[in-house]
């Protein structure tokens, strides 16, 4: 997998897990997954928090990180997938290409 998707995989996974210890609250927990497929990698970043409503440092839970995500994933021809999982928690899915598209 070249240089820019490995970082990008990498940086999807600290931002998501920062995300975690923010609004998931005290008793927050996470699962990191990772899936080496024949054409991309996927990664999948699930919490059982209760979200922004549990946010510890006192912003709006607004801030760029899902965007600055989902702009990481498309630089490398992949996507990038956030929102609220059913039952509760939080989840982050991206796709990353082993090469970009031409």
């Amino acid at each position: 997998m070249p240089a820019g998707p490995q970082l990008a995989a990498y940086r999807i996974v600290q931002e998501s897990l920062t995300n975690v210890l923010k609004h998931a609250g005290p008793a927050g927990r996470a699962w990191v997954r990772l899936q080496w497929r024949s054409d991309a990698l996927e990664l999948s970043v699930l919490d059982d928090g209760r979200g922004a409503a549990a946010t510890v440092d006192g912003s709006d839970g607004l801030g760029q990180g899902l965007r600055g995500m989902r702009e990481r994933a498309l630089l490398h021809g992949g996507h990038l997938e956030a929102g609220p999982r059913a039952g509760g928690g939080f989840g982050v899915h991206a796709a990353l290409p082993y090469r970009s598209p031409r």
